[in-house]
């Protein structure tokens, strides 16, 4: 039988065969021709009007990298709830602990005018 390592090491020489094969079938499907059509801007099948390169306001930004950090920390929830009934008292503390610090994140955010539309 393998070892536990022995299936960590399966799951890594997996994931990365999967990455480097993705890779290489780029490489050897992928059309060597170049258009001139494909270097031209299109956006929504329309040809554009004045300048394609516009600078977009940081906050669209700062709103996706908050979704994703909130959202990331919620993943940390689920094995949790799974596993609630037989964590104990101690895991129960360390997740209001946990919840704590995110909701003070937030009211930082929040406080700084973070999610507020300008």
């Amino acid at each position: 039988m393998l070892s536990d390592w022995g299936a960590v090491l399966i799951f890594l020489v997996v994931g990365l065969g999967v990455g480097i094969g993705g890779v290489v079938a780029n490489v050897l499907l992928c059309p060597r021709r170049k258009f001139a059509q494909k270097y031209e801007t299109y956006e929504c099948g329309v040809e554009t009007i004045g300048p394609t390169w516009v600078q977009f306001k940081t906050g669209y930004f700062l709103y996706a990298l908050l979704f994703v950090i909130f959202d990331v920390e919620t993943i940390y929830l689920y094995p949790w709830a799974v596993k609630f009934q037989s964590l104990g008292l101690f895991a129960f503390i360390e997740m209001i602990i946990f919840i704590f610090i995110l909701i003070i994140g937030l009211w930082y955010a929040w406080k700084e005018g973070a999610l507020e539309w300008k």
